[in-house]
């Protein structure tokens, strides 16, 4: 019996919640309607307050959609952003989609696991996060190289244009040797619109099998335990 009225106590609350972000989505919608069309709308555990997602941002709103707040929420004890750990998740994308024929692809052991990042050859942290990935085994890797600091452009095509790519690659990142001059074409535009479709202003980016964005260096640890703890797709 007393499972029963727990179970009637869940639903209820998970309605009631419902009906308390449909309730808001209605009043910002209908007041404001300047702000576009608000996609999702649902409680975010943190000062009452409610997320907003509106042209792939992310806002915050009362429950009487009086107020909009454009901004990080920090919790200072862990010392996280909440507002960025939430926005890579709402804004996963699915891995399957991305343009691998753009990207260098590279497999270690058995490659069963997947990873794709965004890496610059000019960028000390993507060296430092190649010389880490010399430790992880197991996996297929998909190198979106960009081009952001001065002179990248040039090693971008001597690697895209060399015969093996993949050596070529690792010879620059963990050698500083410098690969031949190329004269092939380089699909930099579509390497640049990807960019900017993720938003995507740094390097490296991370993106793990279950589409969720990871900026910065990672060591070989952390990278184990994201690669095990996502569904390959």
């Amino acid at each position: 019996m007393i499972k029963f009225f727990l179970s009637l106590l869940v639903s209820f609350s998970f309605s009631y919640a419902h009906a308390d972000a449909s309730k808001v989505k209605d009043l910002l919608q209908k007041n404001y309607p300047q702000l576009g069309k608000v996609e999702q709308i649902s409680r975010a555990n943190i000062l009452n307050l409610y997320e907003v997602v509106v042209q792939d941002q992310l806002f915050y709103t009362d429950e009487n959609a009086q107020y909009l707040i454009d901004g990080n929420i920090y919790d200072l004890k862990n010392m996280r952003n909440l507002t960025d750990e939430r926005s890579r998740k709402l804004f996963a994308i699915d891995f399957n989609t991305l343009p691998f024929d753009i990207a260098i692809k590279k497999v270690k052991g058995n490659g069963q696991r997947k990873m794709a990042y965004f890496s610059d050859p000019n960028c000390s942290f993507c060296k430092k996060l190649e010389s880490e990935l010399k430790n992880v085994d197991n996996v297929t890797l998909y190198i979106f190289m960009l081009s952001i600091f001065p002179g990248s452009d040039k090693k971008v095509r001597g690697v895209w244009c060399s015969k093996d790519p993949v050596k070529a690659w690792d010879n620059l990142m963990l050698s500083n040797v410098q690969p031949v001059s190329g004269t092939c074409d380089v699909p930099s535009a579509k390497l640049h619109e990807l960019s900017q479709k993720l938003k995507i202003k740094g390097t490296p980016v991370l993106v793990f099998a279950d589409g969720v964005q990871v900026p910065g260096f990672r060591p070989a640890a952390m990278l184990e335990k994201s690669l095990n703890s996502t569904t390959n797709p």
